[in-house]
């Protein structure tokens, strides 16, 4: 609501490899297990005998994501719907951790996957899923038959991997940054993803190949690409019409000078630590943990230099892997779930709210959550992706939601973020964080009656040394912290938002945007 290259593998790494995994919305997710040593390692005929008998062993299980498919729960069963969620999340994480750690096991029997890790782990989310039932029915709704159909997790060998379906002979889709969202077209601000990026060395046709990252878990070398190379992808966006709004509003709130980090997002698990599974910075609002409610919001302290915002602004931490290891190397969210390496502050963090190219904007309901972009693109694909890459100077020619930038020396790396900007005029949350609030389509329009409101745009300034290419392994390799199974891909980028702006500052923030002026 991202984790780095080595020579040799530390016992960090090595614990990060048996590291569990989990999934911000609940309940599913596709779990890698790294068969393979670093090439660095050793060129024994052994290694690579081992490797070829490993990888003939199931190295991924994907698992249908059952917190996407409640797009409904009743209010009154939210709060124990969403803890099921999260016992959903630790049994992967428990499979994950055993699937990691029986590889010997693996290559002596066919059958020990599915009789020891993927059957038990059946038995285990079916008795979740009743228990999600007898919450529906407890508040007297119905409860989701369909959901029995989803208790199945499946594995695959590390030769046929295709979760993420990123690849098409050997070229990155073209996600014209406007995706579809239940039915919304999604319209990022005009910035789109070019299409015609060759993949070298690490992923084909969706597959992971090769041993990437500090803790084997990605990056790899194809995740990355010099931007001066790429060809222009960002198109005008759409020109302010008669009626609409055209001002805009600025909050400077830091670069999380404080430190604030945690591991939890209270929006898609409250009351549950670790609720994220990585590491996220923290602006505006200085109390949101996984157990803060919104007394707690309105009652803290905030790192905005306007008083009367109170929101809380969070994003996965960016991390340089070369190495290096942070406070968090032996902590959950951390290195024990495959995050490592070199903790970045941004220097700079710009949070910008702006209209809507064809109408008046309404005011945000005070503690509306926003969710922009999925930290699973590898288990849901790109439909909810929402990420942009790019660097100082070429931030109006390429936008990059696949690949991580190369900058030219001089640039400094640029993440970004377009939030919905449309809002169904009724609630603050929805069952699966998303469908309360949806993307306006490329000429501005909000469907299905809802609402536009001040969109939050946000942008990330980070100076990280420009990783190298050689022989196919990336080195000095950034990345944002994720859930281990989702390979650290750009793609998996997304950032959170909780309004708790005073009602007379957002107020104010509504006449700047709809008489056309500039704000702070």
């Amino acid at each position: 609501m991202g984790r780095n290259t080595r020579k040799r593998r530390s016992s960090l790494a090595n614990k990060a490899i048996a590291a569990s995994a989990a999934l911000a919305l609940g309940g599913g997710g596709l779990i890698w297990a790294n068969f393979y040593a670093s090439a660095h390692e050793t060129n024994s005929n052994s290694w690579k005998n081992n490797t070829k008998a490993a990888a003939a062993t199931v190295a991924t299980i994907s698992c249908p994501d059952i917190g996407q498919k409640l797009t409904r729960v009743p209010r009154g069963a939210r709060s124990s719907v969403y803890k099921e969620l999260a016992t959903l999340d630790k049994q992967i994480t428990e499979a994950y951790a055993r699937l990691a750690s029986t590889r010997q096991a693996q290559t002596k029997d066919a059958n020990f996957v599915q009789n020891a890790i993927l059957g038990p782990l059946k038995q285990k989310r079916t008795a979740v899923i009743g228990r999600i039932k007898i919450d529906f029915k407890r508040v007297g709704a119905a409860a989701p038959n369909s959901l029995d159909a989803l208790a199945a997790c499946t594995g695959s060998g590390a030769n046929q991997t295709t979760a993420g379906g990123q690849n098409n002979n050997g070229q990155q889709q073209n996600n014209g940054g406007q995706q579809q969202n239940g039915g919304q077209q999604q319209n990022n601000g005009g910035q789109q993803q070019n299409g015609g990026q060759q993949q070298n060395g690490g992923q084909n046709n969706g597959q992971q190949q090769g041993n990437g990252g500090q803790a084997g878990n990605g990056p790899v070398a194809a995740d990355f690409v010099d931007i001066t190379k790429v060809q222009p992808n960002v198109q005008a966006k759409a020109q302010t019409q008669a009626g609409g709004s055209a001002g805009t509003f600025t909050s400077s709130c830091g670069v999380n000078a404080n430190k604030k980090f945690n591991t939890d997002n209270v929006i898609v698990a409250p009351g549950v630590t670790n609720g994220a599974h990585h590491l996220h910075d923290y602006v505006g609002n200085q109390s949101n943990d996984a157990f803060a409610n919104n007394d707690t919001f309105a009652a803290a302290q905030t790192s905005c230099s306007n008083q009367g915002d109170k929101s809380s602004y969070y994003w996965p931490v960016v991390r340089i892997q070369n190495g290096t290891q942070d406070f968090d190397q032996n902590n959950d969210g951390g290195g024990k779930e495959g995050n490592v390496g070199q903790i970045q502050q941004a220097k700079q963090a710009s949070i910008k709210f702006v209209g809507n190219a064809k109408s008046k904007v309404v005011a945000m309901p005070k503690f509306l959550r926003i969710i922009t972009g999925d930290a699973k693109t590898l288990t849901n694909g790109l439909g909810n992706a929402n990420a942009h890459w790019s660097c100082t100077g070429f931030e109006n020619k390429v936008q990059l939601t696949e690949q991580y930038p190369i900058c030219p020396q001089g640039s400094s790396v640029v993440r970004s973020f377009a939030f919905q900007s449309c809002w169904d005029g009724q609630n603050i949350d929805s069952a699966n964080h998303r469908t309360h609030v949806a993307f306006a389509d490329a000429q501005g329009n909000c469907a299905n009656g809802f609402k536009a409101i001040p969109q939050l745009t946000m942008r990330l300034v980070y100076n990280v040394p420009a990783p190298t290419i050689e022989n196919g392994q990336i080195k000095n390799a950034y990345a944002v912290d994720g859930f281990p199974e989702q390979l650290h891909k750009a793609s998996t980028d997304h950032d959170d938002f909780i309004n708790v702006f005073d009602e007379n500052v957002m107020n104010q923030m509504v006449n700047c945007i709809n008489t056309g002026k500039k704000c702070k």
